[in-house]
């Protein structure tokens, strides 16, 4: 079984992007779990969701030990840098998260300027989208077709799909980042 932390302020598409992970997943045939947390204050405040996914039955779907981080901001980087399991991965937006104030040698630590990319392809939004991408990438666990595939599937069935092309780019600039 796969764990995923996706973490940030609201309003960046954290739980957008866990969603998504979890719907690739889903169409892809695994089973899949998705626990959002997030204050009361939805932009701005602080906002959190837990993926897990894999062949097998998910008896917890809680926070345990993430294989892989998303963290968008610095508080999201700080306070879930601990949970993730000796030899994770952790990817940064460093466009806000200052990778010099990692405390530990056990891990790996992603760079992307996910906000500069997004402003780059006129799609402000399409930060999360751009991330998503870099985790199907480094994590190996989709191809990018069932990963752009599971994507468009969710984002249609919310009624969504006049952003597909946005959201496509998006994610394939993540991708290819890697």
């Amino acid at each position: 079984m796969k764990e995923i932390v996706f973490a940030g302020a609201g309003g960046q598409g954290v739980l957008t992007s866990g969603l998504l992970i979890s719907q690739i997943a889903v169409f892809k045939g695994y089973h899949a779990t998705w626990i959002p947390q997030y204050g009361s204050a939805m932009r701005g405040g602080t906002a959190n969701c837990t993926v897990k996914f894999g062949k097998e039955y998910i008896y917890n779907p809680s926070q345990e030990e993430p294989d892989v981080l998303l963290a968008m901001n610095t508080p999201s980087f700080e306070k879930f840098l601990s949970l993730v399991k000796p030899g994770g991965t952790i990817i940064i937006n460093s466009d806000m998260v200052d990778s010099e104030i990692n405390t530990r040698d056990d891990i790996k630590i992603v760079e992307v300027p996910c906000l500069t990319m997004a402003e780059g392809i006129n799609h402000p939004k399409g930060a999360n989208i751009i991330m998503a991408g870099v985790i199907v990438k480094i994590t190996k666990y989709f191809t990018e077709e069932e990963a752009l595939n599971g994507m468009n599937d969710m984002f249609r069935k919310k009624g969504k799909e006049k952003f597909e092309k946005f959201n496509t780019e998006a994610f394939k600039l993540g991708y290819n980042f890697i």
